[in-house]
């Protein structure tokens, strides 16, 4: 079955916003929304499709593509 939908751009991050992102996801004084923000981009970032990303990490899918 094809796939229906827009395509999902490839999302390439720097170094510097990798380190970031990972600094906020595994730091205890940040805010769990930003925290789990940082953790949808970087999987995002790895290559994992949005429902992966959302089965993985217990959200919306929608929550995702927003973030994404």
């Amino acid at each position: 079955m094809p796939r229906t939908g827009r395509p999902t751009p490839p999302l390439v991050l720097s170094d510097e916003e990798r380190a970031t992102l990972v600094r906020w996801s595994r730091r205890a004084k940040s805010a769990q929304v930003l925290a789990m923000r940082a953790k949808i981009i970087l999987a995002c970032a790895e290559g994992a499709s949005n429902t992966d990303v959302a089965t993985a990490l217990s959200v919306h899918l929608s929550t995702v593509g927003k973030w994404r």
